[in-house]
């Protein structure tokens, strides 16, 4: 089984082929897995994004050596808001606005909190502080891809005399 080639986003929008990203570099235009691109310390493992690659902003590290990183495409939903009015220009804005939900996501490997649009379909009444949440890609209005969360289905439970049940153990 091979693995798939990372399609980055500066890697597509010069040559046309499908949607531009809004901000090419920052995220993989992966539709089935996508990822954040960001950024981690070589010395100290401190992870960033935005990725930025001029020195690390830990104090205890002084390292200027950074290795672009694929970022958690899944976490916990940290905190919500909805944007109930359409942005001012120079900003689009769908005529009528339609309000969404922007979610805080805490990465689940790096621990770091990233903010994004939620899935249009749900709004912050769907929203349960600390359920799980993944990366999805969604047009913009003028038609350039972002990444936006989306409510993970929750794991399947296991079945009855599967997993690690003390059940009919004598315990």
């Amino acid at each position: 089984m091979t693995t798939p080639a990372v399609v980055r986003s500066e890697d597509i929008a010069p040559y046309g082929v499908g949607p531009a990203p809004v901000l090419p570099g920052w995220f993989t235009l992966d539709e089935q897995t996508p990822h954040l691109l960001g950024a981690r310390c070589k010395a100290c493992g401190t992870y960033y994004f935005p990725k930025q690659i001029s020195f690390c902003r830990n104090p205890a590290c002084s390292s200027e050596a950074f290795e672009e990183v694929q970022l958690s495409r899944s976490g916990k939903l940290w905190s919500w808001t909805n944007a109930c009015y359409a942005p001012p220009e120079p900003f689009l804005a769908a005529d009528p606005y339609e309000p969404f939900a922007i979610a805080a996501v805490e990465l689940e490997r790096e621990k770091m909190v990233v903010l994004g649009m939620v899935v249009r379909g749900v709004g912050v009444e769907s929203l349960k502080l600390g359920m799980s949440m993944e990366l999805k890609l969604q047009p913009l209005t003028d038609g350039k891809l972002s990444w936006a969360w989306s409510p993970s289905p929750p794991a399947p439970l296991p079945q009855a005399g599967e997993g690690n049940s003390a059940r009919g153990r004598g315990a």
